[in-house]
Parts: C-alpha cells; sequence; structure tokens
C-alpha cells in the first residue's frame, strides 16, 4: 500500500488543497485547520450553518494567508503576532485560546458570508488535549483527530454505485491509501507511513462519522442528497451514524514529526 494522495485544509471548513508533501508537527499536518471563523459568541463555524464558506478558498503564504472568493477577488491576511489580541474560543466541547487576525479580516470575512464572523489563529499557548486515546497529544481545530485517513478503494466503492461520481474532497482527508480492500480501514488499528525520515506510526483511533457537509459541493456549498443517501443505505453503523474513513493520531507523544509524500509506503495491522 502507498500514499497516493495528501490534502490540507488551511481554514477550518473553507476549501482545501492537493499537495506533494505534508509536514507533521505535535498537532497533526502543518498548515491544516490552523486557522477558524468563529461567530459573535466565539463559537466556531462552518459548513453546516454557513454553506457559502465552500466557495472561499485559503493558501498558506509567508506571511499568514490568501483569501480568495470564486470571482477571484483576494485579501491577505499576516499572521497575528505575540501582541495580537487573544480570546477563547469553543470547538466543539473544548474551550480554546487563539489570536484574532484582526477587524480588517473579519470584515472581509462578513461580507463574503454575508454574516458576522471573525477570523482566529492558533499560536504558541494554543494547548487543546486530544481525549481519544490519550490526553499527552494535542489537536488543532479540526473535529475529532489530528489526521483523517481514506483508502482509494473507499471511494472507488462509493462512486461505482453512484449516478454521478464525487470527489474525494467531499470528504476531507489527509492521507489517502491506495493498494487495499474498501472500506479495509474500518479494521485498522495502527498505520505506519515509511517516510523519507523514518517510519511514522499512528493510532486508528476511532471511525470518522460523518456529518451533512458531504452532502454538500465542495466549491458551491450546494446541498444535494448524493453521496449519503447512498452511504447511508451500506454505511450506517448501529448507533445510526454514516461512517467513512478513519482518524489518527500519533501513536507516540515523542516520535519525531517528519513529512509524508507521494508514494510513501504503507503498513498497517
Amino acid at each position: 500500500m502507498e500514499i497516493s494522495a495528501l490534502y490540507h485544509f488551511p481554514v477550518k471548513s473553507l476549501q482545501g488543497h492537493k499537495t506533494k508533501s505534508l509536514p507533521l508537527d505535535n498537532f497533526g499536518a502543518v498548515n491544516d485547520r490552523r486557522w477558524m471563523l468563529v461567530d459573535a459568541d466565539n463559537q466556531f463555524v462552518t459548513q453546516r450553518r454557513t454553506r457559502a464558506m465552500a466557495q472561499l478558498k485559503a493558501t498558506v503564504t509567508t506571511k499568514g494567508l490568501l483569501l480568495e472568493n470564486m470571482h477571484g477577488e483576494r485579501f491577505e491576511v499576516d499572521h497575528p503576532g505575540s501582541n495580537a489580541e487573544r480570546c477563547r474560543v469553543t470547538v466543539w466541547n473544548d474551550d480554546v485560546v487563539a489570536r484574532d487576525a484582526g477587524a480588517d479580516a473579519a470584515r472581509w470575512l462578513s461580507e463574503q458570508l454575508q454574516s458576522p464572523v471573525r477570523l482566529v489563529t492558533m499560536g504558541e499557548e494554543f494547548r487543546r488535549p486530544l481525549e481519544v486515546p490519550r490526553q499527552d497529544r494535542q489537536v488543532g481545530f479540526a473535529d475529532a483527530a489530528p489526521l483523517l485517513v481514506i483508502s482509494q478503494a473507499s471511494l472507488d466503492d462509493l462512486n461505482s454505485r453512484l449516478a454521478e461520481p464525487v470527489s474525494m474532497l467531499r470528504f476531507r482527508p489527509n492521507l489517502v491509501v491506495s493498494g487495499c480492500e474498501p472500506f479495509a480501514e474500518d479494521h485498522w488499528k495502527t498505520l505506519t507511513v515509511h517516510t523519507h525520515d523514518g517510519p511514522l506510526v499512528f493510532d486508528c483511533t476511532h471511525p470518522c462519522a460523518r456529518c451533512a457537509i458531504p452532502g454538500l459541493h465542495p466549491f458551491t456549498g450546494r446541498a444535494q442528497k448524493e453521496p449519503l443517501r447512498t452511504l447511508a443505505s451500506y454505511r450506517r453503523g448501529e448507533d445510526g451514524q454514516i461512517y467513512f474513513g478513519m482518524n489518527l493520531a500519533p501513536a507516540f507523544s515523542d516520535q519525531p514529526m517528519a513529512t509524508i509524500h507521494l508514494g510513501d509506503r504503507v503498513e498497517v495491522r
């Protein structure tokens, strides 16, 4: 098996990017979900509430972030420095300290989304312990775990059942693995990526329960019945949730971080 695709999503719930390499740090993939939108109550905002977020693209720059809408209009954001305003924001049940990206960024994004939002990011003071499986590891603004893996065979199986195939971007993984059977990831306990710098070992913490976002077009936010309707017909668990993909966390909190590249060999058990 091997890594056949890599993705990162700089701003939680905005458009993501394919990449040829994915450096890692203690919070997961570098530049992945390190920025986030919050509302007036400092609650996190995603496409679940604001579908127009799918129409905005975010690209990491040397200074911070480049935001772009569907019409090509751009707005640049500098990464907030050590003197930036701190705020406490909520991601699901976690209350964390973030840095505010400023009034100009808030104004531009609020105009684009027709809803009052602010842009925040992680600073050196950011801490968000990972509950599953151990709290000695950290996670950024991602929903449940530092990384998400999906096998290409799982998407191929789904697309074989659909009248119109869907993109892997619907499911927003970081790693795509080829060379296994469909939904083999359901049963993996650990995943080892053999990088140029040595092996990286990850715990497969729990299967990914899907929300409504895979039912939204990844570039327009338009709601569609597929692929969730078809997934519900054969991927619904006993708890009523639809499952697609596997969450990952570093198996060892002190293992040296490395960079994953396309073509890296993968072993599972």
